[in-house]
Protein backbone atom coordinates (compact mmCIF):
# COMPACT_ATOMS: atom_id res chain seq x y z
CA UNK A 1 0.00 0.00 0.00
CA UNK A 2 1.30 3.61 -1.09
CA UNK A 3 -0.96 5.85 0.68
CA UNK A 4 0.50 9.74 0.35
CA UNK A 5 -1.89 11.67 1.77
CA UNK A 6 -5.28 12.23 3.35
CA UNK A 7 -7.27 14.51 1.18
CA UNK A 8 -11.27 15.25 2.72
CA UNK A 9 -12.35 14.72 6.24
CA UNK A 10 -16.05 14.18 6.35
CA UNK A 11 -17.79 16.60 8.89
CA UNK A 12 -20.76 15.70 10.05
CA UNK A 13 -23.13 18.72 10.19
CA UNK A 14 -27.17 19.57 10.63
CA UNK A 15 -27.17 22.53 8.54
CA UNK A 16 -24.72 23.03 5.98
CA UNK A 17 -25.13 26.73 4.61
CA UNK A 18 -25.10 27.26 8.48
CA UNK A 19 -21.85 25.35 8.74
CA UNK A 20 -20.49 26.83 5.76
CA UNK A 21 -20.54 30.16 7.19
CA UNK A 22 -18.95 29.16 9.95
CA UNK A 23 -15.90 27.80 8.37
CA UNK A 24 -15.42 30.31 5.77
CA UNK A 25 -16.44 33.66 7.51
CA UNK A 26 -15.56 32.43 11.05
CA UNK A 27 -12.66 30.64 10.43
CA UNK A 28 -11.10 31.35 7.19
CA UNK A 29 -11.58 28.46 4.97
CA UNK A 30 -11.30 28.82 1.51
CA UNK A 31 -14.55 27.51 -0.13
CA UNK A 32 -13.11 25.35 -2.72
CA UNK A 33 -16.29 23.71 -3.99
CA UNK A 34 -20.16 23.57 -3.61
CA UNK A 35 -22.44 21.64 -5.99
CA UNK A 36 -25.71 19.77 -5.92
CA UNK A 37 -25.61 16.49 -5.38
CA UNK A 38 -29.58 15.04 -6.16
CA UNK A 39 -32.42 17.04 -4.97
CA UNK A 40 -31.66 17.26 -1.42
CA UNK A 41 -28.10 17.22 -1.51
CA UNK A 42 -24.92 19.39 -1.78
CA UNK A 43 -20.99 18.94 -1.65
CA UNK A 44 -19.93 21.54 0.24
CA UNK A 45 -15.66 21.66 0.38
CA UNK A 46 -13.24 23.96 2.22
CA UNK A 47 -9.81 24.09 3.18
CA UNK A 48 -7.75 26.32 5.09
CA UNK A 49 -6.02 28.62 2.86
CA UNK A 50 -3.11 26.71 1.34
CA UNK A 51 -3.45 23.93 2.74
CA UNK A 52 -3.65 20.00 0.78
CA UNK A 53 -6.07 18.66 3.42
CA UNK A 54 -9.41 19.78 3.09
CA UNK A 55 -13.13 19.09 4.61
CA UNK A 56 -16.66 18.12 3.35
CA UNK A 57 -19.31 19.00 5.22
CA UNK A 58 -21.71 15.89 5.31
CA UNK A 59 -25.44 15.03 5.81
CA UNK A 60 -25.86 12.00 4.67
CA UNK A 61 -23.98 9.33 6.55
CA UNK A 62 -26.74 7.86 8.91
CA UNK A 63 -23.84 6.80 11.23
CA UNK A 64 -21.84 10.27 11.47
CA UNK A 65 -24.11 12.26 13.37
CA UNK A 66 -23.99 16.33 13.79
CA UNK A 67 -21.24 16.53 16.64
CA UNK A 68 -19.92 13.33 16.44
CA UNK A 69 -16.16 14.70 14.84
CA UNK A 70 -14.03 15.37 17.98
CA UNK A 71 -10.68 16.03 18.02
CA UNK A 72 -9.35 17.23 14.87
CA UNK A 73 -6.20 19.22 14.83
CA UNK A 74 -5.77 22.57 13.04
CA UNK A 75 -1.60 23.19 13.09
CA UNK A 76 -0.93 26.68 13.82
CA UNK A 77 2.38 28.93 13.45
CA UNK A 78 1.29 31.52 16.50
CA UNK A 79 -1.54 30.47 18.39
CA UNK A 80 -1.48 33.63 20.54
CA UNK A 81 -2.19 35.75 17.77
CA UNK A 82 -4.92 32.79 15.86
CA UNK A 83 -6.82 32.91 19.24
CA UNK A 84 -6.97 36.35 19.29
CA UNK A 85 -8.46 36.58 15.60
CA UNK A 86 -10.56 33.83 16.40
CA UNK A 87 -12.12 35.59 19.31
CA UNK A 88 -12.39 38.66 17.80
CA UNK A 89 -14.76 36.67 14.54
CA UNK A 90 -16.85 35.41 17.69
CA UNK A 91 -15.75 32.08 18.30
CA UNK A 92 -15.23 30.83 21.77
CA UNK A 93 -12.17 28.97 22.08
CA UNK A 94 -10.63 27.41 25.70
CA UNK A 95 -8.19 29.25 27.26
CA UNK A 96 -4.13 28.28 25.45
CA UNK A 97 -3.22 25.44 27.61
CA UNK A 98 0.23 23.87 27.00
CA UNK A 99 1.32 20.11 26.87
CA UNK A 100 4.89 18.37 25.69
CA UNK A 101 3.30 18.18 22.10
CA UNK A 102 2.18 21.71 22.07
CA UNK A 103 0.02 24.52 23.04
CA UNK A 104 -3.43 24.29 22.38
CA UNK A 105 -6.94 25.96 22.34
CA UNK A 106 -10.20 23.43 22.10
CA UNK A 107 -13.30 25.04 19.96
CA UNK A 108 -16.25 23.80 18.57
CA UNK A 109 -18.37 24.57 15.54
CA UNK A 110 -22.10 25.38 15.82
CA UNK A 111 -23.07 20.99 15.54
CA UNK A 112 -20.87 20.77 18.52
CA UNK A 113 -17.64 18.97 16.19
CA UNK A 114 -14.92 19.43 18.29
CA UNK A 115 -11.67 21.13 17.30
CA UNK A 116 -8.05 22.01 18.51
CA UNK A 117 -5.76 24.80 17.48
CA UNK A 118 -2.70 23.53 18.26
CA UNK A 119 0.73 24.93 17.97
CA UNK A 120 4.23 22.50 18.37
CA UNK A 121 6.88 23.32 20.84
CA UNK A 122 10.08 24.27 18.84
Amino acid sequence: MAITSFEIVSVPVSDPEKSKLFYRDVLGFDLIREEAMGPEMKWIQLSPHGCATTIALVTWFDTMRPGGLQGVMLNVSDIDSDHALLSGRGLTLSAIQQQPWGRFATFSDPDGNGWILRQALD
